[in-house]
Order: structure tokens, then sequence, then C-alpha cells
């Protein structure tokens, strides 16, 4: 492959992965462009990629073929979608994209990305497969206060921690029903939290896990973490990626409490901190790249234990014409 081309979705923000990309296309000598898109002019991300592209909203209906036409016109190998909105509509539409066009799309099977979006099957899905996670309350177990506090309260396809609260009592409970749009109940989880960052490849071999302490967040995104070798972490992220069989960079969180490890939730993306594994050795974009090139991918534990991460926001300037200054 002479050009490998990778196209970035709804950038926003993604400064870091972009960059990650870059650092990728230069550590191997791949001649590449590196293109976001957005349907913000305003998206920082823009204004560090290599060429870019303007999209419509996710739920407009000519989405899926500016996708299309944006991987025609710039020779596109590889989409990578970013948020949580777009998933299951790449997902449902990867078979289409990728017959209109020759390149691939890093997203997992519908049923898989089913799983992950709706917490509630996320739920049953683990249950099922004998993982750990918080118990669920059903609506007539809430009804009847069959409960015990506290409680943790969310929507059922929530992203970002947003509407997400602790429970201590049923006045909470009542207050914050009301104002989430189809809330989950269930326990109320202690303990240290960990966001791992699985990648696999095309046929869902896993090739790196690695598991990060979230040791502070802002927004539901973490600002500070430290990379943890954590043996019992690694090798049961192992055997959920065997079962769910995902594609790509998978985003986990899970908590180790006093009953052990219990999972929050599975996003089938790069997560915001991903550039912290990156970083480490887990090289997911550099994988990515490899992978496209044809070379078969080995698992490893090749990345650095022990590091620590602060990220930072930081200013670009834009004169009248939305150029960088």
């Amino acid at each position: 492959m002479s050009e490998i081309n990778v196209f970035i979705l709804s950038a926003g923000r993604r400064v870091e992965l972009v960059q990650c990309f870059q650092h990728a296309t230069r550590k191997l000598d791949v001649k590449s462009n590196i293109v976001a898109g957005d349907c913000s002019d305003t998206a920082p991300a823009l204004y560090f990629a290599d060429r870019t592209y303007k999209l419509p909203r996710i739920n407009e209906d000519n989405y899926i073929s500016s996708i299309i036409d944006a991987c025609n016109q710039e020779n596109i190998s590889l989409i990578v979608p970013t948020i949580d909105t777009e998933l299951l509509l790449l997902a449902k539409n990867k078979n289409y994209i990728e017959e209109k066009i020759k390149a691939k799309v890093m997203i997992s099977d519908y049923k898989t990305v089913e799983i992950c979006r709706n917490k509630i099957n996320t739920q049953k899905f683990l249950e099922e497969n004998n993982f750990g996670i918080p118990k669920m309350y059903t609506d007539e177990e809430v009804k009847n206060g069959d409960l015990q506090f506290p409680l943790f309260i969310k929507p059922k396809s929530g992203s970002s921690s947003i509407n997400t609260f602790k429970v201590n009592n049923n006045e909470d409970l009542n207050i914050y029903k009301d104002v989430i749009e189809e809330p989950v109940v269930q326990d109320f989880m202690e303990g240290k939290e960990y966001t791992i960052d699985a990648f696999l490849d095309f046929d869902s071999n896993i090739i790196t896990i690695v598991p990060r302490l979230r040791i502070a967040t802002r927004s539901g995104e973490i600002s500070k973490g430290k990379i943890v070798k954590d043996r019992e972490i690694i090798d049961d992220v192992i055997k959920l990626m065997g079962v769910l069989k995902p594609i790509g960079h998978i985003t986990v969180q899970l908590m180790k409490t006093k009953k052990g490890i219990e999972y929050i939730e599975i996003n089938p993306r790069f997560g915001g901190g991903a550039p912290m594994s990156i970083k480490s050795g887990a090289d997911s974009c550099e994988n990515l790249f490899r992978l496209l090139m044809g070379e078969k991918l080995g698992y490893n534990e090749n990345f650095k234990d022990d590091l620590t991460f602060l990220r930072y926001d930081s200013s670009i300037c834009l004169n009248d014409d939305m150029e960088l200054v």
C-alpha cells in the first residue's frame, strides 16, 4: 500500500489522537495524511491534522454518504470513529461503506456495539458470561423500594458520565429519575477505578491490554492517570475480549472493589485518555498502520509500567478567515 490515509471522524478536541497517528507515520516512514472531519469549523483537532473535511451532523441523512465522498476524495484507507453517538450508525453501515470504498472502518460488528452502547445490554452480557458487575435493579424493585442505599443512577445509553449520580436516599432517587431519560439504577461501587485500553486486530485477536489507574477526571474523562501493569485486571480483560470479540481500540472501565473486579462500561472506540497508553508503548495507531501494511501482530505487554500522565488544556488562535495565527 503506497499511501495510508486515516480519516478521524468527529475529531473535536482529539488533538492528541491526531498527533499520535502523525507520530506513527513518522516512526514507520509511512506516506500518509491524517484527515480530521467534523461538523464544526472550530473543532481544535482540525488545525493539527494534515487535511480537513467538513461533515454534516451525525443525525443528518447524508452523514454516511458524506463519509464515503470524503474517503473517495482523500483516498482514505482507515476510518476512525471517536464518539459514542456515531458508533451504532457506523456499525450498521460498515459493510455498505467498505463495499463502496477501499477503506476499512475501525468499528466492531453491530451486535457487539449494541451490547456496549446500551447499559442494560452490557449488564446482561457481563452477567451471562460470569463477569463481575454491580447489581442492576428492575423497575419493579425500584417501584417497590426493594433497595439498599447508596445507589448509582445513569442513563441507559449515556456517555462521558453525563447525568450520572450517587443516590443516597429515596428523595434523591425520585429527583434523579425525573431528570434522567431511561434511567438505570444499580448498586454504588467503591474502590479504585481503572480504564483499560485494549487493542485487537481486524480478526479480534488481542494485541495489547493496558490498565490505567484513574487518579482524577474532568467531565467524565481522565485528567490524571497512571499506567499499572495489574496482572489480575489484564487477565480478566483478556477473558472479556475473548468473549466479546470486538475489533480495534476498545476502552473498558472497571473498579477493583472488596468483591473483586466489577465492570462499569465498555466503549468500542478510542477513549480520551488513549494517548496515555499509546505513549507508554502500546501504540494502537502504529499497530493499525502495521495491520494495514499486511503485518501479522502478536500479543505483547511491551509497554512501560508505573508512568503517570497529567493532561492539560492548550489554546489556539484563529483570525477572521478561520486560519491559525
